[in-house]
């Protein structure tokens, strides 16, 4: 099968690899959609801290939020998955430790996360294996590009669930970018005001087209009590600023991640009787994310730019933009074509 391999920093070739065979407990899924990560581009770069941890090494396969159709199963597997579509969790825990016992499987110290981390081979390829234990079957309302945007979804609303606003409160969403935008979607669920706020006039605009009034750039934002704020941003200043703009006795939630240590004065936490909340992985919100698509309540279709084959991979990750892509935040890949 062809697949994409990333053999080094800024280093990637198209290549013919073995087809996956589904070991007992694994199935083989058909790939028909893989969305482009931060993450994603964080390997190309070779910024990715687990290429300097250890627990990522070239050459790699990537892509982590995906969606397919099951083809085969292996021993143990009930065959009723053969042709379901689906979408899969990126966190694969060992199974047995105290964590994974615990239904924390997603943060296993011996975990590994497709395309990401455990030698793992990602969603960039025609096929992928994956244990059945993983999958999450998709509803006929759900398509592949829906079923490509449910791992960002699940952490996504988990943030929004961590941020816990009632109905008239008012939620400030730092970052808009497809998690900031996909949390912000989930708290105009809740009946919360929702805020954004950006750097980029063309992020900013786009949040608007999405029917959020309250965008604003970093600097013009109004002096305006925030019960909840969801950090959604790489930029390293930002989580002290989250921490500032929360109202005592609100609730700071930490999804996104810089390239260098962000700080925090604790002092202003305790003082505010803040509640601080850190986000790593999608695995528990899938379900709920599979079920708000479904029902339209979070449509995130918009956010998704253009759809590209598995030979212009390389130059989305390099950040190019495809011809003719729309202003949205995401780019997804069709293993099947290019």
């Amino acid at each position: 099968m062809r697949a994409f391999v990333l053999t080094g920093p800024g280093k990637y070739s198209v290549q013919e690899v073995p087809a996956p065979v589904a070991a007992p407990g694994e199935v083989v899924v058909d790939v028909e959609r893989v969305g482009v990560c931060g993450t994603d581009v964080e390997f190309f770069t070779g910024a990715m801290a687990y290429l300097h941890h250890g627990h990522a090494t070239y050459p790699m396969r990537l892509g982590h939020e995906w969606a397919g159709r099951v083809a085969a199963v292996g021993d143990g597997v009930d065959p009723g998955w053969v042709g379901r579509r689906v979408m899969g969790d990126t966190m694969l825990g060992c199974g047995v430790c105290r964590r994974c016992l615990r239904s924390h499987r997603h943060v296993c110290e011996k975990r590994q996360e497709v395309g990401i981390r455990g030698d793992r081979p990602g969603a960039l390829a025609e096929q992928l294996a994956v244990p059945a234990s993983s999958l999450h079957a998709l509803p006929d309302s759900v398509d592949a590009v829906l079923g490509a945007l449910v791992e960002p979804g699940g952490n996504a609303l988990r943030a929004a669930q961590a941020a816990a606003p009632s109905p008239g409160d008012r939620a400030l969403v730092l970052g808009p970018g497809t998690i900031g935008l996909l949390a912000a979607m989930f708290l105009r669920t809740t009946g919360a005001e929702v805020h954004l706020m950006g750097n980029t006039p063309s992020s900013l605009a786009f949040a608007r087209a999405l029917g959020f009034e309250h965008v604003w750039a970093e600097g013009s934002l109004p002096d305006l009590p925030f019960e909840a704020v969801v950090d959604a941003s790489n930029a390293a200043h930002l989580p002290d600023l989250a921490l500032e703009l929360v109202e005592p006795s609100g609730r700071v939630v930490y999804i996104g991640l810089a390239g260098e240590p962000s700080r925090i004065d604790t002092r202003t936490l305790a003082l505010k009787d803040v509640t601080a909340v850190g986000i790593l992985s999608a695995s528990p919100g899938l379900d709920a994310t599979i079920r708000a698509y479904a029902a339209g309540s979070v449509d995130p279709r918009p956010l998704v730019a253009a759809t590209v084959g598995l030979a212009e991979a390389g130059p989305v990750l390099a950040g190019e933009r495809p011809p003719g892509a729309g202003p949205g935040p995401k780019i997804h890949v069709d293993p099947r074509s290019g």
